[in-house]
Protein backbone atom coordinates (compact mmCIF):
# COMPACT_ATOMS: atom_id res chain seq x y z
CA UNK A 1 0.00 0.00 0.00
CA UNK A 2 1.14 3.11 -0.96
CA UNK A 3 1.31 6.43 1.41
CA UNK A 4 -1.32 7.80 -1.26
CA UNK A 5 -3.71 4.62 -0.62
CA UNK A 6 -3.17 5.35 2.84
CA UNK A 7 -4.31 9.07 3.31
CA UNK A 8 -7.65 8.60 2.33
CA UNK A 9 -8.07 5.70 5.00
CA UNK A 10 -6.71 8.19 7.33
CA UNK A 11 -9.04 10.96 6.62
CA UNK A 12 -11.92 8.96 7.31
CA UNK A 13 -12.20 9.20 10.92
CA UNK A 14 -12.04 13.15 10.51
CA UNK A 15 -14.79 12.97 7.78
CA UNK A 16 -17.51 10.88 10.76
CA UNK A 17 -16.63 13.28 13.19
CA UNK A 18 -17.51 16.33 10.93
CA UNK A 19 -20.47 14.54 9.61
CA UNK A 20 -21.58 14.77 13.16
CA UNK A 21 -23.41 18.04 13.51
CA UNK A 22 -25.28 17.03 17.17
CA UNK A 23 -21.58 16.10 18.41
CA UNK A 24 -20.54 20.21 17.49
CA UNK A 25 -23.75 21.71 19.35
CA UNK A 26 -23.56 19.43 22.08
CA UNK A 27 -19.89 21.06 22.67
CA UNK A 28 -21.34 24.13 22.16
CA UNK A 29 -24.39 24.18 24.61
CA UNK A 30 -23.02 21.83 27.86
CA UNK A 31 -23.66 23.49 30.34
CA UNK A 32 -27.35 24.13 28.95
CA UNK A 33 -27.29 20.01 28.95
CA UNK A 34 -25.43 19.14 31.87
CA UNK A 35 -27.94 21.42 34.06
CA UNK A 36 -31.08 20.35 32.29
CA UNK A 37 -33.24 17.40 34.38
CA UNK A 38 -34.86 16.47 30.99
CA UNK A 39 -34.93 17.52 27.30
CA UNK A 40 -37.86 19.78 27.76
CA UNK A 41 -35.33 22.25 29.34
CA UNK A 42 -32.76 21.89 26.63
CA UNK A 43 -35.72 22.14 24.47
CA UNK A 44 -36.54 25.50 25.71
CA UNK A 45 -33.13 26.54 26.29
CA UNK A 46 -32.25 25.90 22.81
CA UNK A 47 -35.49 27.72 21.54
CA UNK A 48 -33.72 30.66 23.76
CA UNK A 49 -30.60 30.85 22.18
CA UNK A 50 -32.43 31.28 18.36
CA UNK A 51 -32.51 27.60 17.36
CA UNK A 52 -35.98 26.80 16.26
CA UNK A 53 -37.42 23.48 14.03
CA UNK A 54 -36.45 24.62 10.63
CA UNK A 55 -32.79 24.77 12.41
CA UNK A 56 -32.93 21.85 14.01
CA UNK A 57 -33.99 20.21 10.56
CA UNK A 58 -30.23 20.83 9.98
CA UNK A 59 -28.93 18.53 12.50
CA UNK A 60 -31.23 15.63 11.17
CA UNK A 61 -34.30 15.99 13.42
CA UNK A 62 -37.72 16.94 12.50
CA UNK A 63 -37.86 19.67 15.18
CA UNK A 64 -36.07 20.90 18.47
CA UNK A 65 -37.95 18.45 20.86
CA UNK A 66 -36.50 15.44 18.95
CA UNK A 67 -32.89 16.97 18.76
CA UNK A 68 -33.25 18.48 22.60
CA UNK A 69 -34.19 14.29 23.64
CA UNK A 70 -30.87 13.02 21.43
CA UNK A 71 -28.66 16.01 23.11
CA UNK A 72 -30.08 14.80 26.90
CA UNK A 73 -29.24 11.44 25.84
CA UNK A 74 -25.74 12.20 24.51
CA UNK A 75 -24.70 14.34 27.74
CA UNK A 76 -22.64 12.34 29.96
CA UNK A 77 -23.76 12.60 33.81
CA UNK A 78 -21.68 11.49 37.15
CA UNK A 79 -25.08 11.16 39.15
CA UNK A 80 -28.92 10.77 38.98
CA UNK A 81 -30.75 14.75 39.22
CA UNK A 82 -31.45 15.45 42.66
CA UNK A 83 -35.03 13.96 43.68
CA UNK A 84 -37.97 17.28 43.52
CA UNK A 85 -38.34 19.27 46.58
CA UNK A 86 -41.18 18.17 48.88
CA UNK A 87 -44.75 19.73 48.43
CA UNK A 88 -44.80 20.74 51.77
CA UNK A 89 -42.41 23.92 51.20
CA UNK A 90 -44.45 24.54 48.04
CA UNK A 91 -47.54 24.83 49.31
CA UNK A 92 -46.22 27.21 51.92
CA UNK A 93 -45.38 29.41 49.70
CA UNK A 94 -48.44 29.40 47.56
CA UNK A 95 -50.62 30.08 50.60
CA UNK A 96 -48.01 32.86 51.31
CA UNK A 97 -48.06 34.32 48.07
CA UNK A 98 -51.70 34.27 48.08
CA UNK A 99 -52.22 35.54 51.53
CA UNK A 100 -49.79 38.97 49.89
CA UNK A 101 -52.44 39.35 47.06
CA UNK A 102 -55.02 39.34 49.39
CA UNK A 103 -53.87 42.27 51.59
CA UNK A 104 -53.77 45.26 49.22
CA UNK A 105 -57.73 45.06 48.64
CA UNK A 106 -58.30 44.00 52.19
CA UNK A 107 -56.72 47.05 53.42
CA UNK A 108 -58.39 49.29 50.35
CA UNK A 109 -61.63 48.29 51.68
CA UNK A 110 -60.96 48.84 54.96
CA UNK A 111 -60.04 52.00 54.54
CA UNK A 112 -63.13 52.68 52.25
CA UNK A 113 -65.90 50.92 54.98
CA UNK A 114 -64.06 53.28 58.17
CA UNK A 115 -64.63 56.10 55.88
CA UNK A 116 -61.24 57.43 56.89
CA UNK A 117 -60.24 60.86 55.53
CA UNK A 118 -56.83 59.27 54.85
CA UNK A 119 -58.86 56.36 52.34
CA UNK A 120 -57.74 58.04 49.03
CA UNK A 121 -53.93 57.83 49.77
CA UNK A 122 -54.87 54.20 51.20
CA UNK A 123 -56.59 53.09 48.30
CA UNK A 124 -52.96 54.71 46.07
CA UNK A 125 -50.70 52.71 48.09
CA UNK A 126 -53.27 49.57 47.77
CA UNK A 127 -52.83 49.96 44.13
CA UNK A 128 -49.12 50.14 43.90
CA UNK A 129 -48.73 47.20 46.49
CA UNK A 130 -50.81 45.47 44.12
CA UNK A 131 -48.17 45.47 41.64
CA UNK A 132 -45.07 44.37 43.63
CA UNK A 133 -46.98 42.07 46.05
CA UNK A 134 -46.27 38.90 45.64
CA UNK A 135 -43.97 39.70 43.08
CA UNK A 136 -43.76 38.12 39.34
CA UNK A 137 -45.70 34.73 39.41
CA UNK A 138 -43.30 32.18 37.21
CA UNK A 139 -40.34 32.00 36.92
CA UNK A 140 -37.40 33.70 34.24
CA UNK A 141 -34.93 31.94 32.74
CA UNK A 142 -32.53 32.84 35.32
CA UNK A 143 -34.62 31.64 37.93
CA UNK A 144 -35.27 35.07 39.57
CA UNK A 145 -36.02 38.72 39.69
CA UNK A 146 -33.30 40.70 38.51
CA UNK A 147 -33.05 44.24 39.77
CA UNK A 148 -34.06 46.11 36.24
CA UNK A 149 -37.20 43.76 36.54
CA UNK A 150 -37.89 45.13 39.73
CA UNK A 151 -37.41 48.51 38.57
CA UNK A 152 -40.16 47.59 36.07
CA UNK A 153 -42.38 47.01 38.96
CA UNK A 154 -42.29 49.82 40.57
CA UNK A 155 -42.61 52.29 37.65
CA UNK A 156 -45.75 50.06 37.15
CA UNK A 157 -46.86 50.95 41.16
CA UNK A 158 -46.15 54.23 40.00
CA UNK A 159 -48.10 54.06 37.47
CA UNK A 160 -51.13 53.08 39.48
CA UNK A 161 -50.44 55.81 42.10
CA UNK A 162 -50.86 58.33 39.17
CA UNK A 163 -53.91 57.00 38.08
CA UNK A 164 -55.63 57.04 42.00
CA UNK A 165 -54.25 59.94 42.08
CA UNK A 166 -55.64 61.78 39.20
CA UNK A 167 -59.23 59.44 39.31
CA UNK A 168 -60.03 58.80 42.98
CA UNK A 169 -60.22 56.12 45.61
CA UNK A 170 -62.55 54.42 43.63
CA UNK A 171 -59.96 53.29 40.98
CA UNK A 172 -57.31 52.38 43.95
CA UNK A 173 -60.17 50.39 45.79
CA UNK A 174 -60.76 48.37 42.21
CA UNK A 175 -57.12 47.94 41.33
CA UNK A 176 -56.38 46.73 44.87
CA UNK A 177 -59.41 44.08 44.58
CA UNK A 178 -58.44 42.73 40.96
CA UNK A 179 -54.67 41.49 42.64
CA UNK A 180 -56.45 38.27 43.70
CA UNK A 181 -57.82 37.12 40.73
CA UNK A 182 -54.78 38.20 38.83
CA UNK A 183 -52.95 36.19 41.47
CA UNK A 184 -55.21 33.24 40.59
CA UNK A 185 -54.94 33.75 36.66
CA UNK A 186 -51.24 33.78 36.18
CA UNK A 187 -51.07 30.96 38.30
CA UNK A 188 -52.99 29.01 36.05
CA UNK A 189 -51.88 30.43 33.23
CA UNK A 190 -48.41 29.03 34.16
CA UNK A 191 -49.25 25.53 35.72
CA UNK A 192 -51.61 24.69 32.25
CA UNK A 193 -48.56 26.17 30.15
CA UNK A 194 -46.21 24.16 31.88
CA UNK A 195 -48.50 20.79 31.37
CA UNK A 196 -48.95 21.80 27.90
CA UNK A 197 -45.20 22.03 27.13
CA UNK A 198 -44.80 18.63 28.53
CA UNK A 199 -47.22 17.23 26.35
CA UNK A 200 -46.02 19.08 23.22
CA UNK A 201 -43.38 17.22 20.57
CA UNK A 202 -42.99 20.19 18.86
CA UNK A 203 -42.51 24.01 18.93
CA UNK A 204 -45.23 24.93 16.89
CA UNK A 205 -47.62 22.41 18.41
CA UNK A 206 -46.63 24.16 21.79
CA UNK A 207 -47.29 27.61 20.46
CA UNK A 208 -50.52 26.81 18.98
CA UNK A 209 -52.01 25.83 22.23
CA UNK A 210 -50.37 28.46 24.52
CA UNK A 211 -51.64 31.15 22.01
CA UNK A 212 -55.54 30.63 22.70
CA UNK A 213 -54.26 29.73 26.07
CA UNK A 214 -53.03 33.75 26.91
CA UNK A 215 -56.23 35.38 25.25
CA UNK A 216 -58.21 33.38 27.73
CA UNK A 217 -56.58 33.62 30.42
CA UNK A 218 -56.32 37.71 29.64
CA UNK A 219 -60.34 37.54 29.28
CA UNK A 220 -61.12 35.44 31.72
CA UNK A 221 -59.00 38.28 34.30
CA UNK A 222 -60.40 41.06 32.37
CA UNK A 223 -64.07 39.43 33.14
CA UNK A 224 -63.07 39.90 37.20
CA UNK A 225 -61.45 42.98 37.09
CA UNK A 226 -64.61 44.40 35.79
CA UNK A 227 -66.24 42.74 38.81
CA UNK A 228 -63.99 44.41 41.21
CA UNK A 229 -64.64 47.48 39.42
CA UNK A 230 -68.44 47.29 39.98
CA UNK A 231 -67.85 46.76 43.77
CA UNK A 232 -65.69 49.11 44.20
CA UNK A 233 -67.98 51.74 42.67
CA UNK A 234 -64.96 52.68 39.72
CA UNK A 235 -65.62 53.18 36.10
CA UNK A 236 -65.16 50.20 34.21
CA UNK A 237 -63.83 52.30 31.17
CA UNK A 238 -61.04 53.69 33.18
CA UNK A 239 -60.39 51.04 35.78
CA UNK A 240 -60.27 47.83 32.98
CA UNK A 241 -57.47 48.53 30.59
CA UNK A 242 -55.14 49.68 34.04
CA UNK A 243 -55.79 46.45 35.11
CA UNK A 244 -55.11 44.48 31.98
CA UNK A 245 -52.23 46.70 31.86
CA UNK A 246 -51.05 45.91 34.99
CA UNK A 247 -51.62 41.71 35.14
CA UNK A 248 -49.81 41.86 31.51
CA UNK A 249 -46.90 43.43 33.16
CA UNK A 250 -46.56 41.01 36.05
CA UNK A 251 -47.06 37.93 34.04
CA UNK A 252 -44.68 38.86 31.37
CA UNK A 253 -42.40 39.48 33.96
CA UNK A 254 -42.36 36.47 35.56
CA UNK A 255 -42.13 34.87 32.47
CA UNK A 256 -38.10 36.52 31.87
CA UNK A 257 -39.97 38.58 28.50
CA UNK A 258 -37.84 41.89 27.00
CA UNK A 259 -37.95 44.74 29.45
CA UNK A 260 -38.15 47.22 26.85
CA UNK A 261 -41.73 46.83 25.40
CA UNK A 262 -43.15 46.67 29.16
CA UNK A 263 -41.34 49.36 30.32
CA UNK A 264 -42.54 51.36 26.53
CA UNK A 265 -45.92 50.49 27.39
CA UNK A 266 -46.10 51.63 31.44
CA UNK A 267 -44.24 54.96 30.32
CA UNK A 268 -47.01 55.82 27.65
CA UNK A 269 -49.77 54.85 30.21
CA UNK A 270 -48.67 57.94 32.55
CA UNK A 271 -49.60 60.27 29.26
CA UNK A 272 -52.48 62.16 30.55
CA UNK A 273 -54.75 61.46 27.89
CA UNK A 274 -57.93 59.21 27.65
CA UNK A 275 -56.70 56.89 25.04
CA UNK A 276 -52.77 56.32 26.39
CA UNK A 277 -54.06 53.94 28.92
CA UNK A 278 -56.14 51.50 26.78
CA UNK A 279 -53.56 51.71 24.04
CA UNK A 280 -50.45 50.62 26.26
CA UNK A 281 -52.73 47.70 27.24
CA UNK A 282 -53.61 47.00 23.88
CA UNK A 283 -49.59 46.95 22.56
CA UNK A 284 -48.90 44.57 25.41
CA UNK A 285 -51.22 42.09 24.88
CA UNK A 286 -50.14 41.97 21.23
CA UNK A 287 -46.60 41.63 22.37
CA UNK A 288 -47.52 39.08 25.29
CA UNK A 289 -49.32 36.69 22.99
CA UNK A 290 -45.85 35.61 20.76
CA UNK A 291 -43.38 36.27 23.57
CA UNK A 292 -45.50 33.88 25.58
CA UNK A 293 -46.24 31.63 23.10
CA UNK A 294 -42.19 30.28 23.59
CA UNK A 295 -40.90 27.15 25.30
CA UNK A 296 -38.67 29.30 27.06
CA UNK A 297 -40.31 31.17 28.83
CA UNK A 298 -42.06 28.27 30.66
CA UNK A 299 -39.21 26.37 32.44
CA UNK A 300 -39.63 24.01 34.41
CA UNK A 301 -39.40 25.67 38.15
Amino acid sequence: MTLDEAAPLAAAPRRRAAGDPVKILLHRHRALCERAVDPLEIAAGLEAQGITDRTAARFRHRDVFSLAEELYARTPREEEPPAPAAAGPADARALRRFGLALLPGALACAAAAAAAPYAGAVAALAAASAVVLPGPHGRSPAGRTSWAARAVLLLGAAVAGWAVHRHGSHLGTALALAAVPGHLAAAGYAALARRRLAASRALDDFADGARPLLIGTAAGFTTAAAGAALLAGAAVPLALPLALLLFLTRLLLGHGAPLGPVTAALALALVPAAAAVPAAAAGLLLFAVPVLARASAHPRT
